[in-house]
């Protein structure tokens, strides 16, 4: 399998087990697959989430910072739910449970990059003045999953749903892709009201 999925700092996945292991954080959760589960969860396929703050037209390449680890949450062979964890002063901390469409858009997303003959590292990156969740397979397999450059060869596949105009599941050079989220981003002519 080409696609490398990075070990997860096992602070983070402690904290996890045991947010799963305590009643009252898997009844409080807003995870309605997450609180009629019978039976084991396991957390797999731990991915680093980065945030792309801000998209620019620099011509240099952008650079992320590492936000959380996430983790797929399976009961029975199928993802049910996600955990996230967050970077506090004391370390990685479980943050919250969630579930939507971007866990089967991860896993799509993640079964059509393992037969992708080119060897990659996994990791998802968020683009907030987008609204847009990516998998970012990352051309490097062996660098730090905590390094937050995207290369020009880096290969984005869009995660559904996609901001209009993008289509989802469809992987982009990093090259190819940055011009146009640039685009959207930048504000349109001022409108003249005379």
């Amino acid at each position: 399998m080409p696609l490398h999925v990075p070990s997860a700092p096992a602070p983070a996945l402690r904290s996890v087990l045991a947010a799963l292991g305590s009643p009252t954080a898997v009844r409080q959760a807003r995870t309605s697959a997450l609180r009629s589960v019978q039976g084991p969860l396991s957390p797999e396929l731990p991915l680093p989430v980065h945030v792309l703050d801000r998209i620019t037209p620099t011509g240099t390449a952008p650079r992320t910072r590492l936000a959380a680890w996430r983790f797929l949450l399976r009961s029975e062979g199928r993802a049910i739910a996600a955990a996230d964890t967050m970077l506090t002063p004391d370390g990685w901390s479980f943050s919250h449970f969630f579930e939507g469409p971007y866990l089967a858009s991860t896993e799509l997303a993640v079964r059509q990059a393992e037969a992708s003959p080119t060897a990659y590292q996994a990791r998802l990156l968020s683009i907030p003045e987008l609204y847009m969740l990516t998998l970012w397979l990352h051309d490097n397999p062996g660098d730090d999953a905590s390094g937050g450059v995207l290369a020009p060869a880096d290969v984005l596949v869009p995660l559904a749903p996609a901001p209009p105009g993008i289509a989802a599941h469809r992987p982009h050079r990093v090259a190819d892709l940055l011009p146009v989220m640039t685009l959207r981003v930048a504000p349109g002519p001022l409108l003249s009201s005379a």
